[in-house]
C-alpha cells in the first residue's frame, strides 16, 4: 500500500483511504488557490455594481428624477454594469442595478426610478 500525501503541503496523510488533505487548513488553502481567479472576477463585478447603485441612490434619494449623463460619469458610473433590463409595453428600455433603474431620455439625460416592492 502506498502512502498518500496532502495535495497542499505534501505531508503524510493519516486516516480514511479517500482523504486528500492532512488538515482543514490545507483543504481550505488548496481550494482558495483553485478558485482565486473566478472569485476575483466576481468580486470586481460586485464592486462595480455596488458603486453604480450608490451613485444612483445619490441622485434619486426619494422618487423619480432626471440627471445629465455627464454628472453620472463624473461620479464614476459605469454604464456597462447593471443587473437586469426591463422593457415596457411602449418599448422604453430601463436598465436596473438591483431595484434602482435608469432610462435614457433625450439630450443625454437619464430618468432614475426606484422599483416598488
Amino acid at each position: 500500500m502506498t502512502e498518500k500525501t496532502c495535495l497542499e503541503c505534501s505531508e503524510k496523510i493519516v486516516g480514511r483511504a479517500d482523504k486528500k488533505f492532512c488538515s482543514d487548513y490545507c483543504r481550505n488553502s488548496y481550494n482558495n488557490k483553485i478558485n482565486k481567479d473566478s472569485k476575483n472576477l466576481i468580486r470586481n463585478i460586485n464592486n462595480r455594481l455596488r458603486k453604480n447603485y450608490r451613485i444612483l441612490e445619490i441622485f434619486n434619494p426619494e422618487s423619480n428624477t432626471t440627471v445629465a449623463k455627464h454628472r453620472l460619469i463624473d461620479k464614476g458610473f459605469d454604464f456597462e454594469y447593471f443587473t437586469n433590463i426591463y422593457t415596457t409595453k411602449k418599448g422604453n428600455v430601463y436598465r436596473f442595478v438591483y431595484d434602482i433603474g435608469y432610462l435614457l431620455l433625450e439630450n443625454d439625460y437619464y430618468m432614475i426610478v426606484k422599483r416598488e416592492r
